[in-house]
This record gives C-alpha cells, sequence and structure tokens, in this order.
C-alpha cells in the first residue's frame, strides 16, 4: 500500500527503514533518499516506524525463563 504519494513510498518500505534503524519518519524517508513533502502521510508513516520499532524491541527482548 502506498503512504506517500508525494514520494510514491510504500508501507513496506517504511517498515524496512525501520528495521534499519530509522526512528522517525523523517530518518525512515532519508533512508529511502527522500523527505516529507506535503506532510499528509506523516502521522500514518510514523505509526508504522512506531509500530515496526516496538516490534523489533519486542522480538529481541530477553525471554523470561
Amino acid at each position: 500500500m502506498i503512504v506517500c504519494s508525494c514520494n510514491v513510498i510504500r508501507a513496506d518500505e517504511i517498515r524496512h527503514a525501520a528495521r534499519q534503524g530509522a526512528e522517525d519518519v523523517e530518518q525512515a524517508y532519508a533512508k529511502l533518499g527522500c523527505r516529507v513533502q506535503c506532510g499528509g502521510c506523516e502521522d500514518h508513516a510514523q505509526a508504522i516506524v512506531t509500530s515496526e520499532r516496538a516490534c523489533q524491541r519486542l522480538a529481541f527482548a530477553p525471554q523470561a525463563a
């Protein structure tokens, strides 16, 4: 699904950027070689980054014995 129509960025690309260390939408877009344009996608893109980062933290959290 396209999240940013200005830059034609898909949700999976934003997730990948978050897995590569992007902590916010600006960092994610920078990893994709662009920047936020009109801002209409910013909240949705940030939610994707936040969600992906949370999943990464859970995946690498120590397991309780």
